[in-house]
Parts: C-alpha cells; sequence; structure tokens
C-alpha cells in the first residue's frame, strides 16, 4: 500500500497532535481513571480528525479506509492504550453504521456533531452474559407508539460515563437471533438510564468504562440505524472497521516498545557487559520486530483489499480476523518479553513497559475473543464441521460470523 502526500499530513497532523495534547496528560489520566473526552474531541475534530472516511456532508473527508488506517498508526505512538481505543470507539466502533445506513435526519443529527467533535459517542453491544457471543443479548426494544421502550444493560461501555449516546444493539422482535436485532441510536441522558457504575479495570486505565442500565427507556423510532432486524448483519460489519482499526493502532506502539527496550537494555549492565550484548537478547528483539512487520503486511493488504473491492467481504472478514488476532497475540508477545528485559524496573506500576504490559491484555478479549477470530478463520476457510441440521445448531464462531 502506497501512501500519498495527503496519508503523510494527516500522520503528521495526528503525532504532533498526541505529543502536545495527549502524551503529556498521559500520567495524570491514568491516575484519575478518566480522560477530557469531550475537551480533546473538539480539538481532534476543529482538526478534522474524527470523520477521516466519513461523508462530507456530515463534516468529514470522504477519504477512503487507507487514510484512517495511517491516523490509526499515528495513534499508536500515544503513550497508553487506552485513550486510542476511546477515540477509535468514536471514529470506528460506534459510527460506520450510522454513516452507512442511517437516515439523513439521523446522520445530521448525530454523526455530524461526533465529527465536528461536539458529542462523543460509545458503542453498546457487549452484555455481562453476552461478549463474544454477540446473538445472546437479552436486552429489548419494544414498540409503543412513535417510540421504542428500551430494557436491559450493557457491560464494559468505553466512554461510557460520558458519551452522549451510544449505538446500541438490541432485541427488536422475537425469532432467530441473527435476524431480530436492531441498532438504535440511544441519547445516554434519557430518563431510565443509569450509567454511573464505574469499572475498574487491570488496563485502559485513562479510559472510563461504564455499566449502562435501561429501565424503560423510551427513544424514537425514527433513532433506528438502517432496517430494522438488520442490526446483528451491520455490528458484523462494524467489526471489521474495528478490528483493522485496532491492528493498525498496535503497529507503532510496539516498534516504541522494542526500540525503548533496546535503549535501556544497552545502557544497563550485567556482569560487565550490557543487557543488549547478550545474543539471546538481541535476537530475541529481531524476531519481535519482524512480528511487528509481519502485521503491518497484513493490515495493508487487508486494507488493499477492504477499499479496492477485489475481495468479497468474506475475505475481508477473514483477514480483519486475522489482523485482530495477529495483534492481539504479538501485544502480549512483546509486552512479555520487554518486560523482562527491563528487570524489575519494568515490573513498576508507572513504567511504560508495565502499562503497555497491561493495556495490551485487552486486545485479544475485546472486539471479540481470539477464540472468536480463529472460529470466522476456520468458518471462512471451510474447516468446521458441518452444521448439524438441528434448529439453532452450532458453536459460538459460528452463530457469531453467521453474517461475517
Amino acid at each position: 500500500m502506497e501512501f500519498t502526500h495527503e496519508h503523510e499530513s494527516l500522520y503528521k497532523t495526528t503525532r504532533k497532535f498526541i505529543e502536545e495534547e495527549i502524551n503529556p496528560n498521559v500520567p495524570q489520566w491514568e491516575a484519575d481513571g478518566i480522560w477530557p473526552a469531550h475537551e480533546i474531541l473538539k480539538r481532534m475534530g476543529d482538526l478534522g480528525l474524527l470523520g477521516i472516511n466519513k461523508p462530507e456532508a456530515n463534516g468529514g473527508l470522504g477519504l477512503d479506509y487507507s487514510y484512517e488506517i495511517r491516523f490509526a498508526e499515528a495513534l499508536s505512538n500515544c503513550a497508553c492504550g487506552s485513550v486510542p481505543m476511546a477515540i477509535g470507539v468514536v471514529t470506528d466502533m460506534a459510527t460506520p453504521a450510522l454513516a452507512r445506513f442511517g437516515s439523513k435526519a439521523l446522520r445530521d443529527e448525530y454523526l455530524t456533531p461526533v465529527i465536528a467533535g461536539d458529542q462523543v459517542c460509545s458503542i453498546a453491544v457487549s452484555e455481562a452474559g453476552a461478549g463474544s457471543d454477540v446473538a445472546s443479548i437479552k436486552t429489548t426494544a419494544r414498540k409503543d407508539g412513535d417510540d421504542y421502550v428500551i430494557n436491559g444493560s450493557k457491560m464494559w461501555i468505553t466512554n461510557g460515563t460520558q458519551a452522549d449516546w451510544a449505538c446500541l444493539l438490541a432485541n427488536t422482535s422475537e425469532g432467530k437471533p441473527h435476524q431480530n436485532k436492531s441498532l438504535i441510536v440511544v441519547p445516554l441522558d434519557a430518563k431510565g438510564v443509569q450509567r454511573e457504575t464505574k469499572l475498574d479495570k487491570l488496563g485502559m486505565r485513562a479510559s472510563d468504562t461504564a455499566m449502562i442500565f435501561l429501565d424503560e427507556v423510551r427513544v424514537p423510532q425514527r433513532n433506528l440505524i438502517g432496517q430494522e432486524g438488520m442490526g446483528f448483519t451491520y455490528q458484523m460489519m462494524q467489526f471489521q472497521e474495528e478490528r483493522l482499526f485496532g491492528a493498525a493502532s498496535m503497529i507503532e506502539g510496539m516498534e516504541n516498545l522494542i526500540q525503548a527496550t533496546i535503549d535501556y537494555t544497552r545502557q544497563r549492565k550485567a556482569f560487565d557487559q550490557s543487557i543488549l550484548d547478550n545474543q539471546s537478547v538481541h535476537f530475541r528483539l529481531a524476531e519481535l520486530q519482524t512480528e511487528v512487520e509481519s502485521l503491518r503486511a497484513l493490515v495493508y493488504r487487508t486494507t488493499e483489499l477492504y477499499i479496492g473491492g477485489k475481495a468479497g467481504m468474506e475475505e475481508v472478514a477473514k483477514l480483519a480476523s486475522m489482523c485482530k488476532l495477529k495483534a492481539g497475540r504479538i501485544g502480549r508477545e512483546i509486552t512479555d518479553s520487554c518486560l523482562q528485559y527491563w528487570g524489575g524496573q519494568g515490573y513498576m506500576w508507572e513504567s511504560e513497559i508495565a502499562r503497555a504490559y497491561r493495556d495490551t491484555r485487552l486486545i485479544s478479549i475485546g472486539g471479540g475473543a481470539d477464540e472468536i477470530m480463529l472460529g470466522i478463520i476456520c468458518k471462512i476457510m471451510g474447516t468446521l464441521p458441518k452444521k448439524k441440521k438441528k434448529a439453532e445448531a452450532g458453536t459460538t464462531a459460528e452463530r457469531t460470523t453467521e453474517a461475517a
């Protein structure tokens, strides 16, 4: 994939913003357990960074997804994983379906202010009993007059305590679990929404993550995204951009950790030589850099196919799942290996390597666990056992990938 001057200009603008507006504040945000989402996103909106591949009619730049990937790579230079993740929720997790399938009125009301940085949004799919198994969600939205009345709860909602609205997946009818769900824009200041419970997480400490309870919450039916009953399919499509973005936002961050480890082990002495002088150390760092390059190549190839239309959605889903799987696994491998070479200093809570160790662990869980990615890949490869004819037969991975 070749980057143009426009790609690089976008990258440099993002890097400058990170170095001046984000990284100096990360220690305080980590300590506070929250980042100032409205303040930071407004500044990013003013720079045109929140609607890179979104419609120009809504204030976006209307560019293809390769520009979003370059933006994600720049974001990986943040000194923590939580802020890029929270930004990615706004740009690539909560808004793709709205941008693609939402009515003009709905886009004008909710997408335009997000792109401008005037509103913060979140994606509300997961539940306490339905994380990777999206088909098993229990939240319902029944029709009453011109409204939906929503009841249920959502778990692990990024930006949950600060967001103005959520792209929420709910069951809007009885019937098959892949055909009875809809995506609905839910204002989080609506009566009956309770989202004060901020979760205490292992990593991603600067990102506020909430439980959301919905008790007889009324939302106009005009807040439906696209067609009723298509929510599962729309969410599977949103997952492709989420997984690509997530993988791209790991690349340079992992490179930075490897370089920081090289610098540290070069000056750290033991037994009359630097730690880096040990062949096992510099060979291992070379292996880890090779893993990063393999992820970069996979992300770039997947992006080319995604924007070029040269492959069907199944092939893109397979490759995006591979990107997500690879990113999670090398994130765990690189942070664990590098922390070992930092020794006791790496084990300190405030060290950059310890923070990365905690933050990257989520990559193999959020947005679909490694096992779900493997299930998608196997299904598209045709290596899964044939489904039984029994109604609703199939594994969690098969159900989840039905519409991938």
